[in-house]
């Protein structure tokens, strides 16, 4: 398995080929966990549970990794940000039924450069993020990593859906170009 490419694991794990998704796991565990660890602010417990919902996914799933349409690394992250982000949301939904939201609640977000960050610092995506400027990285965080609509951040920043949708998309195009320019 080892000398297969990732695209014919998984079409070997749309067969339910075990040692497929099991060579899958071995060379893609410590991305789908330092993501799921980041999401979930360095819960081990849910980080767990996530990485085991991201390799379930891959067996039950019926869509499936195309190529030709980007990497499998890519691909693979988008489906651990939608594992992590189902997650998370049905974790609140079950806070908010054991307890009222305070209206004075505010918002917390993670400093960028603090101890997670550090430790992802190997990462491309990592990186390239870190060259975006604060208002992006905190779009970017508040979208991807706390896990909220666009038309939360709208009412969370005071402005228009549309102004954040263009924001989003600026921001994404200046990380897309720093992890593509290879000056990581």
């Amino acid at each position: 398995m080892k000398n297969k490419c990732d695209d014919e694991l998984m079409r070997l794990v749309k067969k339910k080929h075990r040692p497929a998704l099991e060579e899958l796991y071995d060379r893609y565990i410590k991305l789908v966990y330092s993501f799921g660890f980041k999401f979930t602010n360095g819960n081990e417990d849910k980080t767990k549970e996530i990485v085991q919902l991201v390799f379930l996914k891959l067996w039950t799933t019926k869509s499936s990794y195309d190529p030709l349409k980007g990497s499998f690394t890519n691909w693979l992250l988008t489906v651990t940000r939608n594992v992590c982000v189902d997650y998370i949301r049905k974790d609140s939904i079950h806070a908010q039924n054991n307890r009222q939201m305070d209206p004075s609640w505010s918002i917390e977000i993670a400093d960028p450069n603090n101890e997670i960050e550090k430790r992802l610092s190997f990462s491309e995506v990592a990186k390239a993020k870190s060259k975006l400027n604060m208002s992006q990285k905190r779009l970017i965080d508040l979208l991807y990593w706390k896990g909220y609509s666009l038309t939360e951040i709208a009412k969370i920043e005071n402005e228009p859906v549309g102004t954040v949708k263009s924001r989003l998309h600026q921001s994404l195009k200046q990380l897309k170009k720093h992890l593509e320019v290879g000056e990581l």
